[in-house]
């Protein structure tokens, strides 16, 4: 592949005192992976060289002080700050979370000037991390402020994808937070990005419910038959492919999923505890809906584990593949629409 064919993927490394570096340099262990992309880390080399001497992990680095010197042949790291940071393996500290804000916001100022191509975060300390210019629940709501498009949270393997209607808000103010408008708004986002960034033609989408029993008529909340029900038959008449509502623990315990495209969960734990269950240490956390591609993989900065060479950077090496291919699909699905041979 010429260097000027290859995805560049930038790689924000997440909190400093946890597993972020570890599988980062795992995943880049394997020479072959510099077929695929060109990586570029946004850090320091001290950050870096600390975590290969605490892990005893030898993956060769390039330090560039701007993104106009990479090289294709090499995994590059461009040097955000050149101070000494504190580092405290398994520990969330503030220092932590600042230096892991700062590695993200630099990220994405790339990806917004399309300097690279795909944006590969690397998780996150959602408590340390705050601050007066940061000010979000996660990755997502951030990148939704500083991104055109609207948000959908996806977390997907090659088999299931499961969006969320509601994202980072307490069970409290779920019920509360779904209506028609949200409902159209996240089915659209999602209908768009499996036509778009995953080559599906007619996507097939599946709705939850948000009671037990779809509410069971009313017996355990209207919800269901007052505003998702309606919504979706609303939808449908647009011609979109959408189903349900469908009662959540039936749906994954009789399989359904597997005869939809994509299913939106009401809320944040509805979707994510089948999905890990299914696919932990597999999985993806995609941004669908977005101007620019990120993705990042499906756990946490694994404090208990830091350090120690424990981390599996399956996930990661997952979502490394996964946002490369997104790229290919939207940017021949963008070539195609500029056609004007292009049946629709």
């Amino acid at each position: 592949m010429d260097k000027e064919d290859k995805i560049i993927v930038g790689i924000s490394i997440g909190d400093l005192n946890g597993i972020g570096i570890e599988v980062i340099l795992k995943t880049f262990q394997d020479k072959r992976m510099l077929d695929f992309c060109t990586p570029v880390l946004f850090g320091a080399t001290k950050a870096i060289s600390y975590h290969k001497k605490a892990l005893k992990l030898e993956v060769p680095i390039q330090g560039i002080t701007s993104i106009n010197q990479i090289n294709h042949n090499k995994i590059n790291l461009l040097n955000i700050w050149k101070e000494e940071v504190p580092i405290e393996l398994g520990k969330a500290t503030k220092i932590s979370g600042e230096y892991a804000a700062k590695s993200l916001e630099i990220a994405t100022t790339h990806l917004k000037e399309k300097k690279i191509d795909v944006l590969l975060t690397a998780p996150i300390n959602k408590e340390t991390i705050q601050s007066e210019s940061f000010n979000f629940p996660g990755h997502t709501e951030y990148l939704e402020a500083n991104l055109d498009g609207k948000s959908l949270m996806i977390l997907m393997t090659d088999k299931l994808r499961i969006g969320l209607i509601t994202g980072h808000i307490p069970i409290s103010k779920v019920a509360e937070t779904i209506t028609p408008a949200l409902i159209k708004e996240k089915v659209g986002v999602m209908y768009d990005s499996l036509v778009k960034d995953f080559g599906i033609n007619k996507p097939k989408i599946a709705v939850l419910s948000l009671n037990p029993h779809c509410g069971d008529n009313g017996v355990i909340g209207a919800e269901d038959d007052e505003i998702i029900r309606p919504t979706i038959a609303e939808i449908k008449e647009t011609g979109k492919l959408v189903f349900g509502p469908y009662a959540a623990d039936g749906f994954f315990g009789s399989e359904t999923y597997k005869q939809f495209d994509g299913v939106l969960a009401t809320y944040h734990d509805q979707g994510l505890a089948p999905f890990k269950a299914l696919s932990f240490g597999n999985g993806v956390n995609y941004t669908a809906g977005l101007s620019e591609i990120r993705t990042s993989p499906d756990h946490g900065t694994g404090f208990d584990i830091a350090g120690k060479n424990l981390a599996n950077p399956s996930s990661f090496i997952e979502a490394l593949f996964t946002g490369i291919k997104i790229f290919k699909v939207r940017k021949e699905y963008n070539e195609l629409s500029k056609s004007p041979l292009l049946v629709r």
